[in-house]
This record gives C-alpha cells, sequence and structure tokens, in this order.
C-alpha cells in the first residue's frame, strides 16, 4: 500500500510538473504575440507620424534621427534578450517639430541661439539676411505702416564728413546759441571717445533686435481698433536688424519684422530702399545719413549733423539736465526732397546732450508732409519721432549706446475735422554685438540694387545729333560720342 500511495504521489508531481510546463509555454506564446502586435503598433505610429511630418514639411531625416533614441524601443531590445524588466512604456508618436527645432540665422529673442562665438555670428551677417522671429498676426497695411515709418528713416540734412568740426571761437561776431552747440558738441566727442579714436575706425557693424508696436488708430468720429493687438492693448512684433557701415558715407541696413523684410542703403552718392510692396526706389533730395545710426552708434556722424544747430535751452529729460541742440533743413533740401503733390514744408531735429555725462540721450524729430489732392483739399501729414537712447557701454573705447526706444506720433489734419486722424507706434531696440574695422568689407556691399541702375538711366540727344549723355544711378554723366 505504501508503494502504491508513493507510486500515486509520483504520479500526482510529474503531472503538476507538466500541467505547470504547459501554462508556462502558452504563457511565453502569449507574450511572443503581445510582444509582435505591439511591435505593430508601433510601427504604425511610427508610419503615421512620418506621414504627419510630411504634411507639415519637415524633414523626414530629422524625425528618424529624433526617434532613434527612444527609451522605449531601446528597452524593448533589453527584453527580448531575457532581461526581467517591469511593464513595458507606452509609446507616444511626437512630431518633429518638438525634437527638433529649425535653426535661426537671426537673432534669437530668446537669447537661447547657439554658438555664443562673436566672430561666427557677425561673419555670417555679412552675406546673410535677417530672420523675422515672428508670426505677423494683423494685416499686411499695419504692418507696411511699421515698417514704412520706423524700418530705415533718414536725418534731416546731408552731412559731411571732409570738414572737421571748428574750433571754439568766442568773438564778439559769433552767436552765443552757435557757440554754446559747439562747445556741447566738443564735449559729446570727448565723451564718446575723442576724435582721434573715431578718426581711426574704418568700417562699421551692428547687430540687434527690435520690437514694434501699434496703438490704435484715433479718427475725430472714433478710435478704430488694430487686429491682432496682445492682452496690453498693443500689437507687438519682434524682428532683428543689422547695421554695416563705411567711411561714414556709406551704409547698409536690413530689418526683418512679420515676415517682411527691408533694405535701405547709400553708396555715397544715392540713397535708396527696397520694400516687398513697392520694390527698389531711390529717396529723392540730397544724400542723408540712416537716423538709426545717429541713435547713439555712430558719435562722429552725429557731431559732423549738428555742425550747423543752436542751442535753443535746456530741459529736463528722464530725471537728467539737458541741452537742447536745434537743427533745422534747409528750403533747398526740403525743395529737393518734394515729389510731385507731396510738399515737404518743415523737417526740425532737437539733440538733447546730457550735461552730466555729455552723450546724446534723446532724440526728437518733427517733419510735416503737405498733400493736395486733384481738385481736393489739401492733407498735412505730422509725423514725430522721440527717441529715448540708453545703456552706453564702451566698445573698443568709443561709447555706444545698446538700447533705446522710440514713440512716433502720425497726425493726419485737413480742413476739415473729420478728416482728423491720430496714430501712435512704438519701437525698443537692443543692440547685440557691435565691431569696428571688419576685415573684407568692401565697396561691393554698398552697391545699389540692379533695377535702380536701369530706371535712372537717362539719355539725351543734342541738336546735332552726335552726342547723347548717359546719366546712370550714381549721377555720373558719361559723354559717348556716336560713330557713323
Amino acid at each position: 500500500m505504501r508503494g502504491l500511495c508513493r507510486c500515486g504521489r509520483v504520479e500526482d508531481a510529474y503531472g503538476m510538473l507538466a500541467e505547470m510546463e504547459r501554462r508556462g509555454c502558452e504563457a511565453d506564446d502569449v507574450g511572443v504575440e503581445a510582444t509582435e502586435k505591439e511591435m505593430e503598433h508601433r510601427k504604425q505610429g511610427f508610419f503615421s507620424t512620418l506621414k504627419e511630418d510630411f504634411v507639415r514639411g519637415l524633414s523626414p531625416g530629422r524625425s528618424r534621427r529624433g526617434r532613434s533614441h527612444s527609451p522605449s524601443v531601446s528597452g524593448h531590445r533589453r527584453r527580448r534578450r531575457g532581461s526581467s524588466a517591469g511593464p513595458p512604456e507606452i509609446f507616444v508618436p511626437r512630431s518633429g517639430a518638438e525634437i527638433l527645432s529649425p535653426l535661426r540665422e537671426g537673432p534669437d529673442p530668446n537669447g537661447s541661439g547657439l554658438g555664443d562665438r562673436k566672430s561666427d555670428r557677425w561673419t555670417n551677417w555679412l552675406c546673410r539676411a535677417p530672420v523675422s522671429v515672428s508670426v505677423p498676426r494683423y494685416s499686411r497695411s499695419d504692418l507696411r505702416l511699421l515698417l514704412g515709418v520706423l524700418g530705415a528713416p533718414l536725418a534731416p540734412v546731408h552731412v559731411s564728413h571732409h570738414h572737421p568740426l571748428p574750433h571754439l571761437c568766442l568773438k564778439e561776431t559769433t552767436r552765443i546759441e552757435t557757440s554754446s552747440a559747439l562747445y556741447i558738441l566738443h564735449q559729446y566727442l570727448a565723451a564718446s571717445g575723442g576724435l582721434k579714436l573715431q578718426n581711426s575706425v574704418v568700417n562699421a557693424y551692428a547687430m540687434g533686435k527690435v520690437r514694434m508696436s501699434a496703438s490704435d488708430i484715433q479718427t475725430a468720429a472714433k478710435a478704430v481698433a488694430i487686429k491682432g493687438k496682445s492682452p496690453s492693448g498693443k500689437m507687438a512684433e519682434s524682428g532683428g536688424f543689422v547695421l554695416w557701415q563705411m567711411n561714414h558715407d556709406l551704409w547698409y541696413v536690413e530689418l526683418a519684422l512679420g515676415g517682411s523684410k527691408i533694405h535701405a542703403g547709400c553708396n555715397g552718392k544715392l540713397v535708396w530702399r527696397h520694400t516687398p510692396w513697392l520694390g527698389a526706389h531711390a529717396a529723392k533730395g540730397p544724400v542723408r545719413p540712416l537716423r538709426r545710426a545717429i541713435q547713439g552708434l555712430d558719435p562722429r556722424t552725429t557731431a559732423n549733423m549738428f555742425m550747423d544747430a543752436r542751442c535753443t535751452g535746456e530741459k529736463r529729460v528722464n530725471g537728467e539736465d539737458c541741452f537742447i541742440l536745434k537743427l533745422c533743413a534747409d528750403q533747398n533740401t526740403l525743395k529737393a526732397r518734394s515729389e510731385g503733390p507731396a510738399e515737404i514744408i518743415r523737417h526740425v531735429l532737437f539733440g538733447y546732450f546730457s550735461q552730466k555725462t555729455g552723450l546724446l540721450v534723446h532724440l526728437e524729430d518733427s517733419h510735416l508732409t503737405r498733400i493736395q489732392n486733384n481738385g481736393g483739399d489739401a492733407v498735412y501729414w505730422e509725423t514725430t519721432i522721440n527717441s529715448f537712447i540708453e545703456d552706453y557701454r564702451p566698445v573698443d573705447g568709443i561709447m555706444i549706446a545698446h538700447s533705446g526706444r522710440s514713440v512716433v506720433t502720425l497726425f493726419r489734419f485737413g480742413e476739415t475735422a473729420m478728416s482728423h486722424s491720430k496714430t501712435r507706434m512704438e519701437e525698443a531696440w537692443t543692440i547685440e554685438e557691435v565691431a569696428f574695422n571688419v576685415q573684407g568689407l568692401s565697396m561691393d556691399c554698398f552697391i545699389p540694387p540692379a533695377e535702380l541702375h536701369k530706371d535712372r538711366i537717362i539719355r539725351s540727344s543734342t541738336s546735332s545729333g552726335n552726342r547723347s549723355k548717359v546719366v546712370d544711378a550714381n549721377n555720373v554723366v558719361i559723354t559717348r560720342v556716336c560713330r557713323r
């Protein structure tokens, strides 16, 4: 009996072992089947995500490289090798934009751009244009208004660098306003680093970021709101600009904002501008410097521009006592700048120089234009730009303003009160990089667009018909003898 019991127990034990082995095989089959289903699900998720990336215009290579290091895939490989691990992680497909963001060629508004080396950044800007860092949130007309007024405004008068700043001469025949202005300018040049150091500068480069905003348009009847305003009541766009100068007479600037980009430049004989909506066109009147350059970036040009100014008094600006210099454009300049029905009546610039530091801290620009409609009343446009110049820091011994802000007011008025309107715009800028005497900068960087050469070629034949004069875009007269 005991033998039978023992045999029965052994058979029961073998039966239990067989049952456990069978159940283990089924569990393994279920696990393998579940693993194959999981891989199929991941494969479908990968190709569906890849299809979404193609639709969004992203590179599939980027998506593959971004997903090649997925922790779920590596964990699955380890589990297939027999290692004991926890439950499989859930595979969540992600878009390529979350893995690899596009590279930027312009300034990064968040300050998180790669490549902090100064030489690498401004060298790339020599041949590349700035890229806007924001998406337009309002109409194109509003963007054109911002870029047209704040993009590349010019100074009111021509600046000659061939005539140095005269020495102080306190004679009885000299007006006290003129003598005071010369004294203020000499102090300004000394505070900016000295004339000797500034004369050693052959060319200059500056790169910065801008943020422009426009408020509501106020009319005589009601206030018209601009679409796309931020919660603070202003619509704003961020962008960047780059400025090149050479011998103080040649300059070139590019500014990108809200998906649009404008170019402006001067080759010493012609000032031109290019906008997406107007193309390339030349500025009327004499050659004038860029207003953005005299906002604390070019002390020598600023001093030469105020050479004929008068000291009109003192004023306190932002808690600082300042001398006021007034500069007016003469009638010949205003007449040369007028065109067609648009007549420029006045253009006045006020410069506020700190009595404490001697530096330029505020600019006030007033510009009045009269437009005569055919058979209608005249319409007047008054543009006022108030610029506050801040954060002076030395760069190679020259004091350069690294930030500032401008407030612009466009006032339209006419014969009737119902035609009055007022628009307010603001701009804030910061300077990211400044460099002097950059190697490789040549005259070729300041050549005007080719279409300006074609548009401004004027040929006039003499009465004899054997000579003709060709005037190109640089106002150079070429005499050609026609052979018969």
